[in-house]
């Protein structure tokens, strides 16, 4: 009944629109006029086969996720090419979609990971208007909204109607293991030195620490295509394949993806013993009382390192050395930035400096005991530190926000073990909340979640819980189904 009344009307309005069009052409004596309808009834056409196939873009864009590389056109306007173009596409395409079929999304829409992006993007903007420079800001809220429409949404979209998590795990890692390989063998022939890493990985990789941080997150991944491969022969290739993937984190040098292997492992544990949310509380309660302790008489300034001392290590065990020393360049140049940070959440605690703000105006507010050689920052990087650049740019409120989302989601992937009865989804459910735990730690000391990958791969777990949340809504009412049927 509805479908027939909606046709109705699309003939009403496309003959009404017909006629207009060529009283225009007869008025203004302009034939061009008469093209005008079949150029939209055209255009209509076509977007609408897109919108009924953009299942196969998104796919396109998971395969070049590992591969895409950083693009600047201007000095101010980069992109990473050729993933980020496929999500503006995709985004548009998926905005199309919901027009055509509103009812497929409603259920999405409704869920609790969608009430909580709008509050993300509601204060987003209101911090926005606040910003120093509104055009930055506002070029950051467009691209979070076409990572976080595909990448959430449209990935929930597609594998609620038919689930495909292997075709997802492989489309990631087949491409990420070629960058392992070939990174492995350039770095061989440098003899695996700490200076020579970043050489061997352009140009998929600004450095060695995005390259590790991808490479830890998907090792989960690996780890489940080996445990649900049946084919002896798939897996002895799946488990070379995570062999070499190891092999690649080590020669990586990243102290802060080893780290976050050791998170992951650990929070293997603590999902499967359903604690995970007390950890987190204990966690959040350090914190307080570390910056409590830390800011009280400015005991923070015996952190502050000497400048003679504190140098760049080609040799990675004298690096390793350095950091325990706390004379690591790129550990006391972190210190010297979160310090800045930290004095400007104090001047705007509530709506920050605005989006891409903090290398524009961090200088002024360092102080002299923490400078470095590097100081000068001349590759324009920012506070390596997601939760604290939160705080500077959009204020605590954003911190806040994001870290309920954040806790949310975790706690969701928990939850999601323990209900499901399906061995397939419960281990998916434990493989994405360990991706977020590391996802988490690696941001203490980096600001990932802006980048490509990364914050591609974190958006990406969002939409795989939403996905979750409504196969267990559909195992349940199955199960529920089938218990009123069972006869006594």
């Amino acid at each position: 009944m509805n479908i027939d009344f909606t046709k109705k009307w699309l003939l009403v309005f496309a003959t009404s629109f017909y006629i207009v069009c060529c009283c225009l052409a007869i008025l203004w004596k302009e034939p061009l006029w008469l093209i005008l309808p079949f150029f939209v009834v055209a255009t209509g056409s076509i977007s609408f086969w897109i919108t009924r196939n953009t299942e196969q873009l998104y796919w396109c864009f998971l395969l070049v996720l590992p591969l895409s590389t950083e693009f600047n056109f201007t000095p101010g306007l980069g992109l990473d090419l050729p993933g980020e173009p496929l999500l503006i596409g995709l985004t548009f395409f998926m905005l199309g979609s919901v027009i055509y079929q509103p009812s497929q999304y409603r259920k999405l829409f409704n869920s609790g990971i969608a009430k909580w992006l709008v509050i993300y993007f509601s204060w987003m903007t209101i911090s926005a208007c606040y910003a120093e420079n509104t055009w930055l800001a506002t070029k950051f809220i467009l691209a979070k909204v076409w990572y976080i429409l595909p990448l959430v949404f449209l990935t929930a979209f597609i594998h609620t109607q038919k689930p495909n998590f292997k075709k997802l795990a492989y489309m990631l890692c087949i491409p990420l293991l070629f960058v392992v390989i070939q990174a492995q063998i350039r770095h061989g022939i440098y003899g695996f030195e700490f200076i020579a890493i970043k050489k061997a990985m352009a140009p998929f990789f600004r450095n060695h620490v995005n390259y590790a941080a991808m490479l830890v997150c998907l090792l989960p991944i690996g780890w489940l295509l080996h445990q649900f491969s049946n084919n002896s022969y798939r897996k002895k290739w799946i488990g070379i394949a995570l062999i070499i993937g190891i092999s690649g984190l080590f020669f990586a040098y990243s102290r802060g993806a080893w780290l976050a292997l050791l998170v992951g492992i650990l929070g293997y544990y603590l999902i499967r013993k359903n604690v995970l949310g007390t950890f987190i509380c204990l966690g959040i309660i350090t914190v307080f009382i570390s910056l409590f302790l830390l800011l009280t008489e400015n005991r923070f300034l015996v952190f502050a390192p000497e400048h003679d001392e504190t140098i760049f290590h080609e040799n990675f065990s004298d690096h390793l050395s350095a950091t325990v020393g706390l004379k690591d360049i790129s550990n006391a140049e972190r210190f010297h930035r979160w310090v800045a940070g930290c004095r400007m959440i104090a001047e705007r605690p509530i709506t920050g400096f605005g989006a891409n703000s903090f290398y524009p105006t961090y200088q002024p507010y360092t102080i002299a005991p923490f400078k470095t050689w590097v100081s000068n920052n001349p590759e324009h990087s920012t506070i390596h530190n997601y939760y604290l650049l939160l705080a500077v740019e959009q204020g605590i409120p954003a911190l806040i926000i994001f870290g309920g989302f954040l806790i949310y989601l975790l706690l969701q992937a928990q939850k999601l073990f323990h209900d499901f009865q399906q061995s397939y989804y419960r281990m998916i459910a434990m493989a994405t909340g360990i991706i977020l735990l590391m996802i988490a730690s690696l941001n203490l000391s980096s600001d990932l979640i802006e980048t490509d990958k990364i914050g591609g791969l974190f958006w990406l777990c969002a939409g795989i819980i939403l996905t979750l949340q409504q196969l267990l809504k559909r195992e349940q009412s199955s199960f529920a189904d089938s218990a009123i049927k069972k006869p006594d």
